[in-house]
């Protein structure tokens, strides 16, 4: 039972539930106290030493009901049929032996499998299936296309090849028998394909799941089908913790910095050398201070959900962010970003400037306004849109004063770089003033472009 718990495991982090070495060591020694034979206090056991929200206790649950049930194969009950027959007419010599010889024992000549099968034990087929599974390494699936493989794989683990053998022995000598072989062989196939498809759901599912983001990693934001969002906003999800686990809490050598060798011989010269007292070299960090300008009009509004993603994510790894969204005008959403969920957060925001015309020249007099005295030397400015302000004046001047105060300027471009420049986008009379000049037309592209520029503060 120790391998079936680490195949587990194994199946617990395909649903989504962390588990940690430590959680899996107590998680077995709750097993050993409290056995196997009841199921229910299994279950709970497992979910209380693994689930740590109410969200994978959920998928803990549903991944113990699906691994804990094991697939039975059908019961043939050819006796029946048999007493019917005989009480029409009394069978020939023959045929009685085949009947007597079908209904009692099966000959001591067959392999086990044979034997195992005509004398239809369910546990003792199901318990043998199970170990076939192991010894094939069902756990290793992770294709829809590998079903018939491992089928084959288990079958021939359980002795398929012996059992074929005696097929054709007893086709020559005993058909009757043969034949109540070959329909419980049928019954085996089936429910070995039932196992395949049970380890298929259990161990294939974070396979799966990772092929499908990394598809939707590089799809264009802009031409995402609807019924894609839900799960490109999991997606995002996933980026955001990723980068808050990533940067939230910097590396404690990272804060101190590297020993400074001269400084600790000096220091502890009066014992002789010995490093009784330390010195580091510690490098001057910048308090991290971010402005994020987002675009929310109609022309980028289906990629203007996950830029808001992003920038919610923004206000949960770096302390000081000051974040603002435009169509035509400009507002803050500092506030809106802080105080609700991410989705709660979006609908407002887009709700009072989203969905407009775009006029960058307008957006950029508000700023300049309202929120100049915000930049410093320190600030870095994220611009994230698409730089077409309907042929209106796009009021470069601005953005150039903007960089001159800040850090520096980078701008996140969710269109392809052979757009820029055509129409009415003002890509290359902004880029020359910004530090920084990424395409952002892809969730990946994204990930990246944030990543970095919150790395430059750790």
């Amino acid at each position: 039972m120790r391998e079936n718990l680490h195949r587990f495991f194994r199946a617990a982090r395909g649903v989504g539930v962390h588990v940690s070495p430590a959680e899996s060591i107590d998680a077995m020694r709750a097993v050993k106290q409290v056995g196997f034979s009841d199921r229910a206090i299994l279950r709970d056991s497992l979910l209380l030493t693994l689930a740590k929200s109410q969200d994978e206790k959920l998928a803990l649950g549903d991944c113990f009901d699906l691994f804990f049930s094991q697939p039975e194969p059908p019961q043939d009950q050819p006796e029946a049929s048999s007493e019917n027959a005989s009480q029409d007419a009394d069978p020939p010599p023959s045929s009685a032996a085949a009947a007597e010889t079908g209904e009692g024992q099966p000959p001591q000549e067959l392999g086990p499998l044979a034997q195992m099968l005509l004398s239809q034990d369910r546990n003792a087929i199901a318990a043998a299936i199970a170990s076939a599974s192991g010894a094939a390494s069902l756990s290793d699936i992770r294709y829809s296309t590998q079903r018939g493989i491992f089928s084959s794989r288990i079958l021939d683990a359980m002795g398929l090849q012996r059992l074929r053998d005696d097929l054709d022995q007893l086709t020559a000598t005993n058909p009757a028998l043969a034949e109540r072989l070959r329909a419980a062989l049928d019954a085996l196939r089936e429910a070995v394909r039932d196992t395949v498809s049970q380890g298929l759901a259990l161990y294939a599912r974070e396979e799966a799941e990772n092929l499908r983001n990394e598809i939707l990693r590089n799809a264009p934001l802009a031409r995402i089908e609807r019924r894609q969002v839900a799960e490109m906003r999991a997606l995002i999800r996933q980026i955001a913790r990723r980068l808050r686990e990533r940067y939230s809490k910097p590396r404690k050598r990272q804060r101190r910095g590297h020993l400074d060798v001269r400084r600790t011989l000096r220091r502890n010269a009066a014992w002789g050398g010995v490093p009784f007292l330390t010195a580091w070299k510690r490098k001057h960090r910048d308090r991290p201070k971010i402005v994020a300008l987002c675009d929310v009009s109609g022309s980028v509004a289906q990629v203007s959900d996950f830029f808001l993603l992003l920038i919610h994510s923004l206000h949960e790894v770096v302390d000081d962010v000051r974040s603002f969204a435009f169509s035509s005008h400009l507002i803050e959403v500092s506030e809106i970003l802080k105080k609700n969920s991410p989705e709660e957060a979006m609908a407002e925001i887009m709700s009072k400037v989203g969905f407009g015309s775009s006029d960058y020249g307008s957006s950029l007099v508000d700023f300049e306004k309202e929120f100049m005295s915000t930049l410093t030397p320190q600030t870095t400015v994220i611009v994230l849109g698409d730089a077409r302000s309907n042929n209106l004046d796009p009021r470069a001047d601005i953005l150039r004063r903007i960089s001159e105060r800040s850090k520096r300027l980078v701008w996140l471009n969710p269109e392809g770089r052979l757009a820029w420049g055509f129409g009415d986008s003002e890509m290359p009379r902004y880029a020359t003033f910004c530090t920084v000049v990424r395409q952002c037309a892809t969730a990946q592209q994204l990930e990246r472009a944030v990543s970095d520029i919150v790395a430059t503060y750790q």
